[in-house]
């Protein structure tokens, strides 16, 4: 089985991959830092872009986690522009059969924030066919899902 952990903070090992740790447990996953990566925002066509990298990497997976840190009340930027790019060159469903998990943290985030991450994630699951398992916020919610996983 094979894991995608897919971190969207700029901080390798901060509170967004602490959290996604405590849904891997002792599960072996291969780790890819957005800060790493050059990602065009949806409609650059700039020499260098990385996504393509970042979707094979996804389409070889079993299990996709999503990590963002919360910025300026929602999702941060290098997953909102990841997502943004699957607009065109990914079909819906392409992602099938292929199960999605989102790591949401920040500082006293309110409801409504983690609802607006949470709506985004599950219709991005939706559309391209991932059996979307839930957020989590908090090491409660970590043991739970890890248990689906």
């Amino acid at each position: 089985m094979e894991i995608l952990f897919i971190n969207g903070s700029p901080n390798y090992k901060g509170n967004t991959a602490s959290l996604a740790l405590d849904v891997l447990k002792d599960r072996v996953f291969k780790q890819v830092n957005c800060i790493d990566f050059q990602i065009n925002v949806y409609g650059q066509n700039l020499p260098g872009d990385q996504f393509e990298e970042i979707l094979n990497l996804m389409k070889e997976s079993d299990i996709i986690i999503i990590g963002s840190p919360m910025y300026w009340h929602n999702i941060c930027g290098s997953i909102r522009t990841l997502l943004d790019r699957f607009y065109g060159p990914v079909n819906e469903g392409e992602l099938k059969g292929k199960k999605l998990v989102f790591v949401f943290q920040g500082a006293a985030p309110e409801k409504w924030m983690l609802d607006a991450g949470d709506y985004t994630m599950e219709h991005f699951a939706r559309l391209y066919g991932l059996d979307y398992l839930g957020m989590v916020t908090n090491r409660r919610e970590a043991l739970v899902i890890s248990k689906k996983i």
